[in-house]
């Protein structure tokens, strides 16, 4: 249990049997009444932000959440297998905790991963991955005045839009929070 009063950015906790991150919090001293502590909460599985207000001095419970990095190996139906690099245990991830982090995992990975109690409750990945182009159409360079682009599958799958001069085989860098063709790998 933490007193509200101790509340920071980033703890999470658990209400109502959800895990919640507090996104921003204030503490209020109306002039009238008691003091309240203002608090965004994010849902970690769902990723959906609730505002929610406490009494100055409530205990509420605190969610430890484990991290730790584990190397993707495979995807076994919709779950996603990972291993810890140092003890070799095997671990099931739902999709759900995995998300939309799914469009940029390749076989070999490192990823960080959020765990409570023994269950994944979600990864991280970093801002930008190298991904080969699989497969895109011939682009013809010299005949427009504006960067136009064209669509490339990406060796996982995901769909993004690319310049003209991108071949297929190339390495490009991609922004993994937006989806978006930042550079040549």
């Amino acid at each position: 249990m933490v007193s509200t009063n101790n509340l920071k950015n980033g703890m999470t906790l658990l209400i109502d049997g959800k895990l919640q991150q507090i996104v921003d919090w204030n503490h209020h001293k109306p002039g009238k009444g008691g003091a309240v502590v203002r608090t965004k909460l994010k849902e970690v599985e769902t990723g959906k932000t609730v505002e929610k207000t406490f009494r100055a001095g409530e205990d509420v419970e605190q969610a430890i959440i484990e991290r730790k990095t584990l190397q993707f190996l495979y995807r076994e139906g919709d779950d996603y297998v990972l291993m810890d690099t140092e003890t070799y245990d095997q671990q099931h991830a739902p999709s759900s905790a995995i998300g939309g982090a799914s469009d940029y995992l390749v076989e070999g990975d490192e990823l960080q991963v959020s765990s409570y109690q023994g269950r994944i409750v979600g990864i991280e990945l970093p801002a930008s991955k190298a991904l080969e182009i699989v497969q895109t159409d011939p682009g013809f360079a010299g005949n427009t005045a504006t960067s136009a682009t064209k669509p490339a599958v990406l060796e996982t799958g995901k769909e993004i839009q690319v310049p003209l001069f991108i071949e297929q085989g190339e390495k490009v860098k991609v922004d993994t929070r937006s989806g978006s063709y930042l550079s040549r790998a």
